[in-house]
């Protein structure tokens, strides 16, 4: 993958990411955030690519959560689709309290806390994906 950049996620991102989850005092080689971003990448398209094979079977060209999570769980992923479906679930919700709210003129917004979660509309808590499967400093 390395001779394609431009299909690789940010670098940047992908070291923040990997900074979260270890301890404050670690450091990560350019090489590792190089190899965890090939693999995240390629992670990524693998799941999108099963996810719009079944689009294209069901004559769809839209790629939606749940394909993702069906995607996820018919890879084996069982673990990972379970924990995105319930935080679809509590997006959906949260976009819908959105537009309730937004109906009734409250000129609410959203923001987003130090620890990135998001305070919504109606003081609706989004929390960030955790998948509880990495925990920070080994815990």
């Amino acid at each position: 993958m390395t001779d394609q950049p431009d299909k690789l996620l940010p670098i940047a991102n992908v070291g923040r990411i990997m900074k979260r989850i270890l301890p404050k005092n670690a450091k990560i080689s350019k090489e590792a955030k190089e190899r965890m971003q090939e693999c995240a990448s390629e992670f990524i398209s693998f799941v999108t690519g099963e996810a719009s094979e079944r689009c294209h079977k069901e004559n769809r060209k839209t790629v939606n959560g749940d394909d993702v999570c069906r995607a996820l769980s018919s890879l084996g992923f069982d673990n990972y689709s379970e924990v995105v479906s319930s935080y679809l679930h509590k997006f959906r919700e949260f976009q819908m309290q959105k537009a309730i709210d937004n109906n009734k003129g409250s000129g609410s917004c959203n923001s987003v806390d130090k620890d990135g979660s998001t305070t919504g509309v109606g003081g609706v808590d989004i929390d960030p994906i955790d998948f509880g499967i990495l925990q920070r400093g080994g815990k």
